[in-house]
């Protein structure tokens, strides 16, 4: 396996920095995991390194204003809207045209997944899986002290800061990564309605769901605090010309005592959870028209 650096420009401006991993011989496939909010690209690597080694060649990569991608600051007008329309596009473009003729699949975890579900960054794929992508209303979190916490930082904290600093320093709040003012006041915007970013008429999430055509792999976890089994079920309901294949694991599954939102991306479960969504990935992969 080896890895190098890449730099991908957005139309509309500005350059998203990533890594691209590839197999020691000849990839079968080709895929793209696109991050979740605040989360940074070598959050991923042992996952992409591991799909390396499995004969599938891995882009992992920040958002515009996150991580290697430029300041926050700087980029503190930049929206989720921008990140799900421009980056995740731009991401698979660059990873088609790197691979011409391999059969194209995809990883969206949280964010990245909502931007796969309203059909970003999914012309040519053959398959995708979400992971603990869901609709994330604030008022579905079920613990009433972490739906507290997630109403103060996403209403309260997080948008003062940025109209202060011009940017969320997410890393202070326990969020992840610091990021553009614009992206707090988007993600809060759809966090307070019932029904995310389905009810935000700009976005016409419903009309472009139903457009998604692709297998899907839905990944949920039992012990994740915001992407419960039903807001995981309420976003791939909205998939409803697309073949999806939910699962929900428990960290018993996974031979660990949590997973939440993020440890499927531990090595923790690299041996029990890591090689099931491999091989159906590849199986789609080893379908897929020549």
């Amino acid at each position: 396996m080896r890895n190098s650096k890449i730099q991908v420009p957005v139309d509309g401006g500005g350059v998203i920095s990533g890594t691209l991993w590839e197999p020691a011989d000849n990839a079968h496939a080709t895929l793209v995991i696109h991050p979740a909010t605040a989360t940074p690209e070598r959050f991923y690597a042992g996952f992409a390194a591991f799909l390396a080694g499995n004969g599938i060649a891995a882009v992992t990569y920040d958002y515009r204003g996150t991580g290697g991608s430029g300041s926050p600051r700087v980029h503190r007008h930049l929206g989720m809207r921008d990140w799900m329309e421009g980056d995740v596009p731009a991401a698979a473009a660059w990873a088609a045209e790197r691979f011409p003729g391999l059969p194209r699949l995809a990883i969206g975890h949280s964010l990245g997944g909502h931007a796969l579900s309203l059909g970003n960054g999914t012309a040519g794929l053959t398959a995708f899986a979400l992971l603990a992508s869901h609709a994330g209303t604030a008022r579905a979190v079920p613990d009433p002290v972490e739906r507290f916490r997630v109403r103060l930082l996403l209403h309260v904290l997080g948008p003062a800061l940025g109209a202060v600093l011009g940017y969320v320093p997410a890393r202070r709040l326990g969020l992840g990564e610091d990021i553009p003012a614009a992206a707090m006041r988007q993600w809060g915007g759809w966090a307070r309605l019932p029904r995310y970013f389905f009810d935000d008429p700009a976005m016409r999430a419903r009309e472009r769901a139903a457009t998604v055509t692709q297998p899907v792999l839905a990944i949920g976890f039992t012990d994740d605090p915001w992407a419960t089994p039903e807001q995981v079920d309420f976003l791939t309901s909205h998939l409803t010309a697309a073949n999806v294949e939910r699962r929900t694991y428990s960290p018993a599954d996974g031979g660990v005592a949590r997973i939440g939102h993020h440890g499927f991306l531990r090595r923790g479960v690299q041996e029990t959870l890591w090689p099931e969504v491999v091989t159906w990935l590849s199986k789609h992969a080893q379908s897929a028209p020549r």
